[in-house]
């Protein structure tokens, strides 16, 4: 250990020697106190509060990963460049004690850093808050300041699936098409049936029976929140749509008949309902009513969520900066990777290339969804097909599956909406993130600095 600890401690000399820290300290403290001066909300505390808490987290976070993956980079890669590595490889530490020092010692920097800046994004929203009515204060500590756990319906995937091949087949037997179409046919099944479960035509109504678990046990008295979210593919004049809500069932459990309620689509609205409304087996039943003349889609991720109050803010706060300190763990090991085979420049490039590759997954999922890499017909709508696909389309889902590993968090949204962040998701985040990952990404690059050849690294001549 005092070997990996006098590798660190270099590293943070170099950090020191560039002016990185300072400059990064200097940014994410001008962050935290001029963010809230530049940006608008709606007005309400509320509104204020999860807006300050995105964008600040947000900006923290992107800054520190840049820092890191510029100081993981420049850090291995000039000592290789400069021939200053050789010095330290000469004397009786291995190079994976080299490696790891470094890392060890970048780790230790985000760690300065990232306590730095959330204590200053902590305080500034006790400070707000402690000035707000006591309303308003309410409000926040209900809402926003807290750990809410949430309990949604049970997936339906699997009913949509085999109904979808149920479909699927029986128009086979009746219509043949060509086995390249078949995927386009049943993924135009499965919108359809999918539309079957999140639609509420005019005048019908929609039940959801969602199982709040072993949270039932510490929920009585205690009132809960309903997020929901809808879209419309007609608008009203006055922009919104009359929402008529029941909790409970009549003659079975408590039942609360909610106030008619003017809701804008494709945005969240949450709003608190009595407590004690669900049955003796934790099961709350939630009806909605659409007295409009048009169809809503309530989508099955989030159309509906019961919310209700989990914990406390500071320690919730604290574990989404430990997700945020796993992702510069795994930023920190891949410049570090990167800069263990490359020339500084080359390293910093691979480097960014794989963040931008891994932000847009997004375009990759709907490849993957379509099951082409080739684009729709812009008449007919049909998507087309390549000899590519048989190789892109595997290769897709298994890069996909390494990055829904770190994407599966989201501690920057969990924290603006008060979501709970609990141990088991911070452990889980960190077996995934720093253990499988991170260790993996490290062990290539300690095995290609094994293999380097640093003698031939005379970047002076």
């Amino acid at each position: 250990m005092q070997r990996l600890f006098a590798i660190a401690w270099l590293t943070w000399k170099a950090a020191f020697r560039f002016r990185l820290f300072l400059v990064i300290a200097v940014l994410l403290l001008a962050a935290v106190v001029g963010l809230p001066i530049l940006i608008k909300d709606d007005g309400t505390a509320r509104g204020f509060t999860q807006i300050l808490l995105t964008y600040t987290l947000s900006v923290i976070t992107a800054l520190l990963g840049l820092s890191t993956l510029w100081l993981a980079c420049g850090t291995m890669a000039r000592d290789i460049e400069e021939c200053q590595i050789q010095i330290v490889a000469t004397k009786p530490i291995a190079r994976w004690q080299i490696w790891l020092g470094k890392w060890l010692g970048i780790m230790s920097l985000n760690a300065a850093l990232l306590a730095l800046s959330g204590a200053g994004v902590y305080g500034l929203l006790q400070w707000r808050a402690a000035k707000l009515p006591a309303a308003e204060q309410t409000v926040l500590r209900e809402q926003v300041l807290v750990a809410r756990g949430s309990a949604k319906e049970p997936s339906n995937e699997a009913a949509i699936e085999a109904e979808t091949e149920r479909i699927l087949q029986a128009r086979l037997k009746n219509s043949p098409v060509d086995k390249a179409d078949v995927p386009e046919v049943r993924r135009q099944i499965r919108e359809l049936v999918r539309a079957d479960f999140q639609l509420v035509p005019p005048g019908y109504s929609r039940e959801w029976r969602i199982d709040l678990g072993f949270a039932k046990n510490f929920l009585h008295d205690k009132p809960l929140q309903l997020r929901v979210k809808f879209n419309s593919a007609q608008k009203s004049p006055s922009g919104t749509f009359v929402a008529l809500w029941q909790v409970g069932v009549p003659g079975k459990t408590p039942c609360q008949r909610l106030e008619p309620m003017s809701l804008a689509p494709d945005t969240f609205h949450e709003f608190q309902i009595p407590a004690n409304l669900f049955d003796d087996r934790g099961v709350l039943t939630v009806d909605f009513v659409n007295p409009n003349d048009t169809s809503l889609l309530f989508p099955l991720a989030d159309g509906m969520e019961v919310l209700y109050p989990e914990g406390g803010f500071t320690l919730n706060f604290a574990r989404g900066l430990g997700i945020i300190f796993c992702w510069m763990a795994l930023l920190a090991a891949l410049g570090l990777m990167a800069a263990s085979f490359l020339t500084f420049p080359v390293a910093a490039f691979f480097s960014l290339a794989v963040v931008v590759m891994v932000l847009s997954s997004g375009t990759l999922a709907e490849a993957v969804d379509a099951g082409t890499v080739v684009g729709g017909n812009g008449e007919t709508g049909a998507m087309g097909h390549s000899p590519l696909d048989m190789v892109l389309i595997p290769l897709f889902k298994a890069f996909l599956t390494v990055i829904n590993l770190v994407k599966v968090f989201s501690p920057v949204d969990a924290l603006s909406s008060g979501r709970s962040i609990s141990w088991t998701e911070l452990g889980t985040a960190f077996g995934q993130i720093v253990l499988l990952l991170g260790g993996l990404i490290g062990g290539i690059g300690i095995l290609l600095f094994n293999r380097r050849e640093l003698a031939t690294a005379q970047g002076n001549q």
